[in-house]
This record gives C-alpha cells, structure tokens and sequence, in this order.
C-alpha cells in the first residue's frame, strides 16, 4: 500500500512539474509580444503632451495624422504644414496658460478636436487656436473655457468653419475674443457657433466672407474695422449688445441676416461708422433698441448706401440716423411697429436721402394717407414731424414720457398751433400701401400657412354650427313659450 501511496504520489508532483514549465514556456512569448506592440505603437495607446507633440515633430510635412480618442496635454506647435484629424473628439487639454495650439505653419488643417483650457491673460490674448500660417483650415472643432477662441494673425487665405467656441465664464469686459481675424485677407468665416465670448472681429483683413454662423451672448457679434469688400449673408446675431458693427470701410454687403434683441449699452441691430459703398438687403432687424444707427456713412463722395427689401420690426428705434447721413437710398423696406420710426439723433433731418427709388417707397405701419388709385402706393407722402420725436432727437432722456398722455399733448399742441409746428424730418413720397415681400432669412420660421388655414376653417364651422343651433332654437321657441304661459295660467287660477 505505500508502495502504490508513493507512487502516486510521485505521478501527481512529475504532472506539476510538467504544468508549470508549460505555464511558464507559454508566459514568456506572450510577454514578449506584448513589449513588442507597447515599443512599437506608443504614439497611438499613450495619451500626454509627449506623445502627441512627438508624433507632429516626427511627421513629415503634408502628412495626415488621426489621432485617436483620449486627452493630450498642450501647449503644442505645429511647425510644419500637417493634417490632424480627431477621432472621436480626442481632447488638447492646456494647462492653464497661453495658447493651447500654436500654429507657425503655412498649409495646416486642425479638425475635430476639443479645445479648452487657456489662460486668462488679455495682455497676451491667450487662445485656443492661434495661427499665424496662412492658409490654415480650423473645422469641425469645439473649443471650450477659452480667452480667445480662435485667432488668426496675418494668416492669409485661412477657413474657420463648423467650429463651436464657448468663452470662459466671466464678465464681458474681461472676456476675449471668440474669433480675431488680424491683417488674414480673404478669410472664409461659415457655419460656426459661438457663445458668451466678446467679439467676433475682422481688423485688415479685406475680401473676407461671413456666412451661415449663429453668435449670440457678446458684446459685438461682428466687428469689422478699417477693412473692405466683405460679404455677410444668412447670419444670426441675437442677444448681443450690437448685432454688426462695420467702422471704417469700403464695399460691404449685408444679405438676409437675422438681427434680433441685441439690446445692449448700444443696442444696435446693425451699426454704421464711416462706411460706403453698402448694401444691406433682405435683413431681418427686429426687437433691437435700434434696428440700424448710421453715422457719417457713407463717408467717401461718389459712394452710397442702400437699404431694400429689409424687415425693421419692433424696434425701440426703426432708423436712428445723424444729420450727416446723406446718399442713402431706402426702398422696398418695411417699418413695422417701431416705436419710433425715424430718429435723428442730435437733431436735424435727412432729406438729402432718397426714400424712394424708381417711384417706389417703403412701407410704413403708421401711414396715414391713401391709395385711390389701386396701385399699392400712397396718394400723399409719409411723412416723419412730430413734435415729441424731434425732442427726443436731441433729449433723449424724454423717452420715458414716449406713448404717454404728455407726447400726445405735444403733438395735439402743435397740430393745433402752427407755430409750434416742427419741421419735417423725412419725407417718403412714394410709401407703400402693401407689406412687400421678403426674401427668406435664416431663424425665421415659414409661416404656418396649412395650421392658420386649418384653425381659419374650423372656426368658420363651429361659427356656423353655433348659427344652426341657434335658428333651430328660434323656430322652437314660439311652440315651447306658449305651452308654459299656458300651464302658467293653469296654475295661478287653481
């Protein structure tokens, strides 16, 4: 019996022994593969400033880098032209001071990456995407809690597009810039979002585009200064304190922008300073505190600005123009319940512009002449002189008396004693009759032609449901009353 014990017992320590060197032979190939993968791929399974900072330094000029998922710490510098394309948003993560990418390369594409952690300092403008290369294409990318969202500084030819950029939390007068484009001509600016920074802002930088972007929550959702030839369509600018801002510049087009509740210290849907040779034409510019404030524009003889087919609605102010706006020509615009059409600020007039083009107008809600003749334009000009709106002309303070009893008072005073008549402020001697119409505009909902016509003829049924019930009852009545004047009488005899 231990004899067989012993055996036994000799077998299972020989199957041991077997087993571990097994385990141990198969361990060590396995081991050995995986150093291998880890020595050869540590740019693509290590996240860090080293790796992905090394990965650009070691890539040859035009090449193309995908950089996968995870968080990279920045600052880096691009040097070369190079592609980086994120997927899956892999993050650059600053640390908290300066620029996060710092481009210094002509030819460089930044696409699909989130940007955030900058510094805060305004003396250096830290931001989240600095280039000074030109033409640089920054796409598809979110940049969060940045001073400066994306600047361009003498990076000529470049495209910002698709971008997102979300400013740091704080006031606006310590906030930066979502956007600076600096001495960069011909920049395409399309399709970004950008929220609760300062300025979107175009300093020398002519033959740029802005188009398609939604900026909302700044101070100016686009600055333009000392800068020409600039196209600007199918934009929302709303709940800043100034919608556009053209200063000191040639040939701008303005295109079916939405300007809506930009009520800020200025409050300006669109704002003009020394300007010529503009077009504003399709805007949608309602709910400002002034829908259009134009100062010495144009500037440049020979040069005009035209306003036509534009939507002023619901504005404190429709136009607030000083006296030394001259060579504007306004057509096919509608003034819709302002609540002051027409201000000159500082006092004055404008009738040496045109409100009136090849006999056509503009129209004016509170019109109060005639058409006799049918053909949709008034019979007597429109004309802007009331008493109360010339002081507010040059006392702006009175506009807390604006629609009370004391601004009617004034105004039945001077219609009933000439003397104290004001003069004429403007005079549109062709005013419309009927709204013309708009060209569409980005943030505008279509009407609900089919919704309205649906709810119009329900109520014309139940209207005439209500009518037939009540003829019904009518011709019932005179068979019903007798019968209970009659039982009446029954039981006051009884």
């Amino acid at each position: 019996m231990q004899t067989k014990a012993l055996k036994r017992a000799r077998t299972a320590i020989l199957l041991l022994m077997v087993s571990l060197f097994l385990s141990f032979g198969q361990a060590l190939p396995l081991q050995a593969q995986a150093d291998a993968t880890s020595t050869a791929l540590p740019e693509t399974t290590q996240c860090g400033h080293v790796s992905l900072q090394a990965m650009i330094d070691a890539a040859a000029p035009g090449d193309t880098l995908v950089i996968p998922a995870g968080t990279y710490h920045a600052p880096l510098l691009i040097d070369k032209p190079l592609t980086l394309e994120g997927q899956a948003w892999p993050v650059i993560q600053g640390d908290g001071s300066g620029d996060v990418i710092l481009i210094e390369a002509p030819d460089v594409t930044v696409r699909g990456f989130v940007v955030r952690g900058t510094g805060i300092s305004l003396d250096r403008e830290d931001a989240g995407i600095r280039s000074t290369g030109a033409n640089t294409v920054l796409e598809n990318n979110r940049i969060e809690d940045a001073l400066f969202g994306i600047y361009l500084q003498q990076a000529a030819d470049s495209v910002v597009r698709g971008n997102t950029i979300r400013g740091m939390d704080l006031p606006i007068s310590r906030r930066g810039d979502g956007l600076k484009v600096f001495y960069s001509p011909r920049t395409l600016i399309e399709a970004n979002v950008m929220r609760d920074t300062r300025d979107a802002i175009l300093w020398y930088s002519p033959y740029s585009i802005v188009r398609d972007n939604d900026f909302a929550n700044g101070r100016y959702g686009l600055h333009i200064m000392q800068s020409d030839h600039h196209l600007i369509e199918y934009n929302i600018f709303r709940d800043n304190s100034v919608g556009i801002y053209v200063m000191y510049g040639n040939v701008f087009e303005m295109r079916q922008n939405l300007l809506d509740s930009n009520r800020g210290p200025s409050g300006y849907g669109i704002g003009l300073k020394e300007a010529s040779d503009v077009l504003l034409e399709g805007n949608r510019i309602v709910n400002n505190r002034a829908g259009v404030y134009s100062d010495a524009s144009p500037l440049q003889p020979e040069t005009t600005v035209t306003y036509r087919n534009n939507l002023l609605a619901y504005n404190e102010i429709g136009l607030e123009l000083l006296p030394n706006t001259r060579r504007n020509r306004f057509q096919d615009n509608i003034l819709l319940d302002n609540g002051e059409q027409v201000n000159v600020a500082g006092g004055g007039d404008l009738m040496r512009n045109e409100w009136a083009v090849d006999g056509r107008g503009n129209y004016w809600s509170d019109y109060a002449g005639f058409d006799a003749d049918g053909d949709a334009i008034g019979d007597l000009p429109y004309t802007s002189k009331s008493l109360f709106d010339s002081l507010l002309g040059t006392r702006p303070e009175l506009r807390l008396f604006q629609l009370s009893p004391a601004s009617d008072a004034l105004d039945l005073a001077a219609k009933a004693f000439p003397l104290f008549a004001p003069q004429v402020r403007m005079s549109d001697p062709a005013p419309l009759t009927q709204p013309p119409a708009l060209p569409p505009a980005p943030g505008m909902e279509a009407p609900p032609v089919a919704a309205n016509l649906g709810t119009a003829l329900a109520m014309i049924l139940l209207a005439c449901g209500v009518l037939v019930a009540g003829l019904r009852l009518d011709r019932r009545l005179p068979r019903i009353l007798p019968r209970k004047s009659a039982d009446a009488t029954a039981t006051l005899s009884d």
